[in-house]
């Protein structure tokens, strides 16, 4: 499947009060990094998402998104995160990612967005008690240059991802 979320941005839900929001993070001009974004897609295309689950569509903004549920009355209990990485795997694996496992050279820059979010989610698992869940899948490349659409090794995974955020939500596949 040819996923190219640069086609038509996803516009986010409303966050406020979901008990669980998906945050899709990523760079949809820059390959394999948009990752994030045709999860989002593909799951307000194709899953029964109940009112009390908020899609995020955060392109490369997560850092914003977080700051705001950190200040914010009202947060979710769980949050996964979707992105994709480069942690030396085979490309279009994917794999679930601690916060303490984020690579050394991500931990003040996650998800390749220069956006210092790894402290701001363990405040928020540890402090706020929200449940903090990455799911990511190893690039194939990162193009130096504008080009977006995922490698066929990552497009070949977006309704794996979705299959597996179903899953986490009790949701039919």
């Amino acid at each position: 499947m040819d996923f190219d979320p640069a086609v038509e941005r996803q516009e986010s839900d409303d966050i406020e009060h979901k008990r669980v929001l998906v945050i899709g993070c990523g760079n949809v001009l820059i390959g394999d990094d948009g990752f994030g974004p045709a999860v989002i897609k593909h799951l307000s295309e194709k899953a029964s998402i109940p009112a009390d689950v908020g899609l995020v569509d955060a392109g490369t903004g997560i850092r914003e998104i977080l700051f705001n549920i950190i200040l914010s009355q009202s947060r979710p209990e769980k949050i996964i995160i979707v992105d994709a990485i480069d942690a030396g795997r085979k490309p279009g694996e994917v794999f679930e990612i601690s916060l303490e496992n984020i690579p050394a050279l991500k931990s003040d820059d996650f998800s390749m967005h220069q956006i210092p979010t790894s402290n701001m989610l363990r405040e928020l698992r540890d402090e706020c008690k929200v449940d903090v869940e990455v799911i990511a899948v190893q690039a194939q490349s990162l193009p130096k240059e504008i080009k977006s659409g995922l490698s066929a090794p990552v497009s070949e995974v977006v309704a794996k991802v979705h299959n597996i955020i179903c899953k986490k939500l009790g949701l039919p596949t």
